[in-house]
């Protein structure tokens, strides 16, 4: 299993929000840069990077700091957050990012996903924003009438190889990660399934690794310290 250390990116630092509350954000540095060199000297080989901004508005404001985080950390960075055209997916892929992640896009502009697929493959992965069995849009601020398994199901269907699935009500909260609800996608669809939203403890992650999973992302945890990430890379290895 991949370990996915998360920076989300407002005003080009590197913030946490609970709950997807924007109202309720916690800055843990001006310089997200220095954060991705930590988790390569940890040992991680890959970074989640979100721009909330992106989310909630669209487009790529952090892009710069996005790119200034692969240059200097050189790890594996995926990035989600506002990717709503071809145009901002050409511009992040051709800077060198390595995979783009579609939210609010996939649920809108089925058109689109398929056009991105059919381009960059693997490249593209799609995020499930799960809130009370929906899929929520637009940074998590809007629930959807499709539920998570209508969602899966398209998704699997169209090609997509990797779907990164959120429980909105576990994030940032420290409550432990919805292992049922990772435990029962696995199981029912073959796609690349990534854990995110509530990895809390040293636990959540053997639990995950158990079922098989492709990987978990580490966000509040590895901010706080209640996760060692470089003890956390060693056990998944």
């Amino acid at each position: 299993m991949i370990l996915f250390p998360a920076i989300d990116l407002v005003g080009g630092k590197a913030v946490r929000l609970y709950k997807g509350d924007y109202d309720k954000m916690t800055v843990y540095s001006d310089h997200p840069e220095e954060i991705a060199l930590d988790f390569k000297n940890c040992g991680a080989t890959h970074i989640h990077i979100v721009d909330l901004e992106g989310a909630r508005d669209g487009g790529t404001p952090n892009l710069d700091t996005v790119l200034k985080i692969k240059k200097e950390s050189g790890l594996f960075c995926e990035v989600g957050g506002g990717i709503r055209s071809m145009e901002v997916v050409d511009r992040y892929l051709s800077a060198g990012v390595d995979r783009v992640i579609l939210g609010t896009a996939a649920i809108s502009d089925e058109a689109f996903l398929k056009k991105a697929i059919e381009k960059y493959d693997a490249r593209i992965a799609v995020g499930a924003d799960i809130r009370e069995g929906f899929i929520a849009v637009k940074g998590w601020l809007e629930r959807s009438s499709v539920t998570a398994d209508e969602f899966f199901e398209r998704m699997q269907n169209l090609g997509v190889k990797t779907i990164i699935c959120t429980d909105i009500n576990r994030d940032g909260v420290m409550a432990g990660t919805n292992r049922d609800l990772y435990r029962t996608m696995s199981r029912r669809y073959s796609m690349d399934i990534t854990a995110s939203g509530g990895v809390s403890s040293m636990d959540d992650i053997l639990a995950l690794q158990t079922m098989g999973l492709y990987g978990a992302i580490i966000g509040k945890a590895y901010y706080t310290g209640a996760i060692d990430l470089k003890q956390a890379v060693e056990a998944v290895q």
